[in-house]
């Protein structure tokens, strides 16, 4: 079990959000993952001038969103359950990770004009790893109710980003076929990759932090 971070040292953040920065293209959104970051500790991050960040559990969603409100935006990154989408949508920028008819259903429930998703794509046919098949991929976009803005990708955990890189790429691929734009791809483990594959937003949590 990860343990949460604690001292949180702002110029450290800063510093390394600058090495990453300066080797991703241009354009390339930095979301800091803060599943394991309190609330109490996220004045570090706002510090620290990040902007971005992504929360995986609704309940840590409120409770941040209530106290930090505009400091930063936010994404919701995590495994989305149905019956929590009407609650996730006020609070977000994005939903990365849709993929579920019964997450569609409620989206068209309670999603406006102005939402927009990402498709959550099961690249690596991963067995019991959310995300729809490739093959799905065309009919999940026709039954989205609101706008698909672009598609995410979780691969396999690994010790070596250079095996991520077939999966990033098919993503893209995925992606340049259906005409969508934003990619969420890649994290601390193999986000350099994930930026030369055309990732436009990496997310970044203990490689900040540790």
């Amino acid at each position: 079990m990860v343990e949460p971070f604690r001292d949180i040292d702002p110029a450290r953040v800063r510093a390394r959000l600058d090495e990453i920065e300066s080797r991703v293209p241009a354009g390339t959104e930095v979301l800091v993952a803060c599943k394991y970051v309190p609330s109490e500790e996220m004045g570090a991050l706002a510090e620290a001038g990040v902007v971005l960040v992504g929360e995986n559990r609704l309940g840590d969603l409120e409770r941040k969103r209530e106290r930090w409100g505009d400091a930063f935006t936010w994404d919701f990154i995590g495994n989305v359950q149905s019956r929590k989408v009407r609650a996730i949508l006020p609070l977000v920028r994005l939903i990365h990770s849709v993929h579920s008819a019964s997450v569609l259903r409620e989206l068209g429930r309670h999603g406006s004009g102005e939402t927009e998703v990402l498709i959550q794509v099961n690249v690596a046919a991963e067995e019991g790893k959310g995300g729809v098949a490739p093959e799905a991929l065309a009919e999940t976009i026709a039954a989205c109710p609101v706008r698909v803005a672009g598609l995410s990708t979780m691969p396999p955990s690994t010790a070596d980003p250079e095996s991520s890189r077939p999966h990033f790429a098919r993503l893209a691929e995925l992606a340049a076929e259906h005409g969508l734009e934003r990619l969420s791809m890649g994290t601390s483990q193999d986000w350099q990759v994930a930026a030369e594959e055309g990732a436009t937003t990496i997310r970044i949590g203990g490689a900040l932090f540790g």
